[in-house]
């Protein structure tokens, strides 16, 4: 009972994987660009805003051709 629980608390926040995934290492490396390599925030806001679009328009394509199969 608690596994069934914790596996759809967990489904409710990370329904895609890979999509999580990409996001977890396209905010390290804007962090890391931000503060290691003294990029402005600025910047480093607007890579994250394209950067996730371009994760999400991703993961809808692939989502929208797995269920066309």
């Amino acid at each position: 009972m608690i596994r069934l629980v914790f596996k759809e608390l967990v489904g409710m926040f990370v329904d895609d994987g890979n999509l999580a995934l990409l996001a977890l290492i396209l905010i390290a490396l804007v962090t890391a660009a931000v503060k290691l390599l003294g990029l402005p925030p600025l910047i480093g806001g607007l890579l994250l805003l394209a950067g996730c679009l371009a994760i999400l328009l991703q993961s809808t394509r692939r989502a929208a051709r797995d269920r066309a199969r």
